[in-house]
């Protein structure tokens, strides 16, 4: 099976947010529900601190803890491993929300559902781009094909699926690509205000 997901580059990354208010727009996102968020970290100590930004919404796990917690049957797997909820199908129990080991599913009061980044799988499906990487002025942000991204982005890189922001999740495999700035091999401070 195909896996899809997601290429960040943290040496191009800027952290304007255009990804993350390109997908707040696209999903039409009430005040304070985000898909996608893009934060700047710091780390390091005087003398020497350092940042870093970072874009992130679903991992589109292989093996989603979303997708294993859900009475429903709400989320599925996709064939190219998008993880989709069905809004017509959750009941709003919220069950998903603390299964996720990254923070994603976001509860949406106003319909009683839980609703995350499906990774612009319509716009997908008719040939378009996802909203957020297609978004990004930086070119530092690219979804698709895991195998092609790692060939199109990995040469003379080692690009990771986790570190001190992220978390290490091994057992849900995410399905995400990170070439690292070396701040972001530290533990980090909470997100920066700048």
């Amino acid at each position: 099976m195909a896996q899809v997901g997601f290429y960040h580059d943290m040496t191009r990354c800027v952290g304007c947010k255009a990804c993350q208010m390109a997908c707040k727009d696209k999903n039409d996102l009430a005040i304070g529900l985000i898909y996608r968020h893009a934060e700047s970290y710091e780390t390091g100590t005087y003398p020497l601190p350092a940042s870093y930004c970072y874009s992130f919404s679903c991992n589109h796990c292989a093996m989603p803890a979303c997708l294993a917690a859900c009475p429903a049957q709400a989320i599925t797997k996709m064939e190219d491993g998008t993880v989709i909820i069905d809004e017509e199908v959750c009941i709003g129990c919220q069950e998903c929300i603390p299964a996720c080991p990254y923070g994603v599913p976001q509860y949406k009061a106003d319909t009683n559902t839980v609703g995350k980044c499906d990774g612009c799988y319509e716009l997908r499906m008719n040939g378009e781009s996802n909203a957020c990487a297609s978004t990004c002025a930086a070119r530092a942000l690219y979804f698709g094909d895991l195998e092609e991204l790692q060939a199109r982005f990995g040469s003379g890189k080692t690009l990771v699926n986790e570190f001190p922001a992220l978390g290490a999740m091994p057992e849900t495999e995410p399905s995400l690509l990170v070439n690292l700035k070396d701040a972001a091999k530290e533990a980090s401070f909470s997100p920066s205000l700048y």
